[in-house]
């Protein structure tokens, strides 16, 4: 017999003063007619070729990349999303204009609509959609999520509380309701970024091991997707500022790069600034375009300090860079 990671279940006792679970999630799957004919994030890198026609169903991080991906590649795309727009919890501005670049890159989004099943067709796959629709395609992928990899652990066995999505229940400190055992990173369904498991790895093994006790906050982490553009964000969106009962300030722009400019290219680049009125602190940073995560980690720094919009416009741009909208947006939009 053996473990969810395919090693054999020996017998044997191990006994420690702590226990880390630190296991992960896999790419979970919908329920419907076929599923098993459909590949995940993981099956993608193993292709023995590549499909000229593609349908992707997942509007979030995983599905836009992979979409992204593929087309840039050369297949024919399709990604369909339940929801009324892509990348749920994104600023909206920056949801809406990715979306407009992945069309004018000839990717087919559809919106408000799920697959219902998928059928062999021999030498092809077909995708049966909510809204009648029928896509023939190569391959058919479910980007739908992860799913916290507890399950045949025995973590219920020994007391530890699972939440409603299976992932393990802790605290600030990553500590479990039975003392001894903690946990970090894509099981506890806080944050699944990989800089995020390996700074809890960090801050535990300190408290627990290096008399530096301190954990991670978990505030104003930011965040990228590799799609074409790619995105960079820190802080609130503007509907979640709004949401906390923050009156705002909010500075946006679209432009259109030098290097596009001069290349021809149809693309454009978004930023914008979440600011609170009061403070003038700067809550959100969000861009969309070429070097989006390099301009958002440095940016990250300065929100994590608390920067004011002052702070940003008293910094010299540099020029001719892309990111010197940053500091010399001055308009505020209408909101």
């Amino acid at each position: 017999m053996q473990t969810p990671f395919g090693i054999p279940k020996t017998g044997a006792r191990i006994r420690a003063k702590y226990i880390l679970v630190a296991t992960g999630g896999y790419p979970s799957l919908l329920d419907i007619p076929g599923k098993e004919l459909a590949i995940t994030s993981n099956e993608a890198f193993h292709l023995e070729e590549l499909p000229r026609r593609i349908v992707i169903q997942g509007g979030g991080y995983i599905g836009v990349e992979f979409a992204c991906l593929f087309a840039a590649l050369g297949s024919k795309v399709t990604l369909v999303h339940r929801g009324h727009e892509i990348l749920r919890g994104f600023d909206d501005d920056v949801r809406a204009h990715l979306r407009g670049e992945m069309v004018a890159r000839g990717i087919d989004v559809r919106l408000n609509d799920a697959i219902q099943k998928i059928e062999d067709h021999k030498m092809h796959r077909c995708a049966f959609l909510s809204d009648g629709a029928a896509i023939e395609a190569d391959r058919v992928m479910l980007a739908v999520g992860r799913t916290p990899n507890t399950k045949n652990m025995g973590l219920e066995a020994a007391g530890v509380k699972l939440n409603a999505s299976g992932a393990v229940a802790v605290d600030e400190t990553s500590r479990t309701n039975v003392p001894s055992i903690y946990a970090i990173g894509d099981v506890t369904a806080r944050i699944a970024l990989t800089p995020v498991a390996i700074r809890e790895g960090h801050a535990l093994a300190d408290t627990l091991f290096g008399n530096n006790p301190w954990h991670l906050d978990l505030t104003n982490v930011p965040s990228a997707v590799f799609s074409e553009p790619e995105i960079g964000t820190v802080g609130l969106t503007e509907a979640a500022a709004k949401a906390a009962g923050k009156s705002l300030d909010v500075y946006r722009t679209r432009f259109k790069p030098m290097k596009a400019t001069l290349s021809g290219r149809d693309t454009a680049m978004l930023m914008k600034l979440v600011v609170e009125q009061k403070t003038e602190k700067v809550l959100g940073v969000h861009i969309v375009g070429e070097g989006a995560a390099e301009m958002v980690q440095m940016a990250a720094i300065a929100v994590k300090m608390g920067a004011t919009k002052r702070d940003f416009d008293n910094t010299v741009a540099l020029h001719p860079t892309a990111s010197e909208e940053l500091v010399t947006l001055r308009n505020k939009v209408k909101i």
